[in-house]
């Protein structure tokens, strides 16, 4: 395949399955990372959408009965200060802070993604000029932060202009106060340009607000190093918080103190049991929080956090292009000629961890793998989504979701 809309010409033989079978567990045996399937649950199902929702860390169950019989059930009111609770938003996020290259103090975890994109577009335009009117969104956004953009957009007064991620760097000019961008584009896994976005931006005198939902625990991201402003984030894809877990925002240092929330809650209040009438806002990456944090989901996400003590997010990257690249080759081994075409850009700088495939009948298709072990999903209109977890997800995986693949794709209508 040598560009993203090249078709695969290699027909699916013995020969060719034999071999990359045979590849792939050498390459499993060689893998850094394979100590790390083992901290999860997981059966003999291909499991290749962690970029929706995790995998089980098998210390979360334990974790959150503790939670629920000891300190719930037992300590109850006490365990906001003996256990740790009220603070567990500012812990959380020193934990995540690693993953996404940012030093303590800047990340707090809570509330949705959604909610937390509000937080950082409102404050990033109310430390603009007034003559700045303009916010400039990624025009391929998922919906929702298109729709808290408008939103942003209506409470400060401002415009929206939806543009190309890849124009945003010659987009942004003087009338810019903002710009929200997707890291990586949730349909089609492209891995957009976060260091030279974030520098043309910061030319242009604006600030800059990344989603990292599809990029956090996959690849190095690189806050503090490249100067990025605000980002937003979710932990139930690739950090394996769970179901509906808590999100973050971070907040980088320079900006805490002009920080100015449209969600003034009473947990970011700088003295927050005096219970007073007026607002003063807390010192520190505190000033993101609002109210009361979700304790139960917030304890199984620092227990899902626990998977990343001693591994490096540098072989993370190195495992998930790994991992990709040989899903390609046994796509092209595998799959009749023809049948599907690769959306994702092919170029290791321009590649999340997630392989997406142009099929006819793809919700079908999907449908049909499912049944037969192998777990991706579907996007509107023809999209195949195959999201590679390196801690977990193995070269033998990609080679059997390949195979499946093939064989779904040959079948008779």
């Amino acid at each position: 395949m040598s560009d993203t809309s090249a078709r695969t010409h290699a027909a699916d033989g013995p020969e060719a399955g034999g071999e990359l079978h045979e590849r792939a567990a050498r390459l499993d045996a060689a893998d850094p990372l394979r100590g790390s399937r083992a901290h999860f649950v997981l059966d003999d199902t291909v499991y290749l959408d962690g970029n929706s929702l995790g995998a089980l860390p098998r210390t979360v169950p334990g974790r959150v009965a503790e939670v629920v019989r000891r300190e719930w059930g037992e300590l109850r009111i006490r365990s906001w200060t003996e256990s740790g609770w009220w603070t567990m938003p500012e812990r959380v996020g020193d934990r995540i802070a690693p993953l996404i290259g940012a030093a303590p103090g800047q990340v707090v975890a809570g509330d949705s993604t959604s909610v937390n994109v509000l937080k950082a577009v409102v404050g990033a335009v109310r430390l603009a000029d007034r003559e700045r009117d303009e916010i400039l969104v990624d025009a391929t956004t998922f919906p929702t932060d298109g729709y808290i953009a408008a939103s942003a957009a209506r409470m400060t007064g401002r415009t929206l202009r939806p543009v190309e991620a890849a124009a945003v760097a010659r987009e942004a000019g003087p009338r810019t106060a903002a710009v929200l961008v997707n890291h990586v584009d949730y349909r089609t896994g492209e891995l957009h340009d976060l260091p030279g976005i974030t520098a043309a931006v910061h030319a242009a005198g604006a600030r800059v607000v990344w989603d990292l939902c599809h990029s956090a625990g996959a690849l190095p991201v690189g806050l503090d190093a490249h100067g990025v402003d605000f980002a937003v984030g979710c932990t139930y894809k690739y950090l394996n918080g769970g179901p509906g877990a808590p999100a973050y925002l971070y907040v980088a240092a320079a900006h805490q103190g002009a920080f100015d929330s449209p969600l003034p809650g009473w947990n970011s209040h700088a003295e927050p049991f005096a219970m007073e009438a007026g607002y003063t806002p807390a010192d520190g990456a505190v000033r993101g929080r609002v109210g009361t944090p979700d304790i139960l989901s917030m304890a199984a996400l620092e227990a899902a956090l626990e998977v990343w003590d001693g591994v490096r997010v540098e072989e993370v990257r190195a495992k998930s292009l790994a991992l990709t690249d040989f899903f390609l080759e046994c796509v092209e081994a595998c799959v009749p000629s023809g049948s599907v075409v690769c959306a994702t850009p092919l170029p290791h700088g321009r590649r999340g961890s997630q392989i997406a495939l142009r099929c006819a009948d793809a919700a079908a298709v999907m449908a049909e793998l499912i049944r037969r072990g192998v777990v991706g999903d579907f996007r509107e209109p023809d999209v195949l989504r195959f999201g590679f977890t390196p801690l977990y997800t193995s070269f033998t995986d990609a080679w059997r979701a390949a195979r499946e693949l093939g064989a779904v794709l040959r079948a008779p209508a």
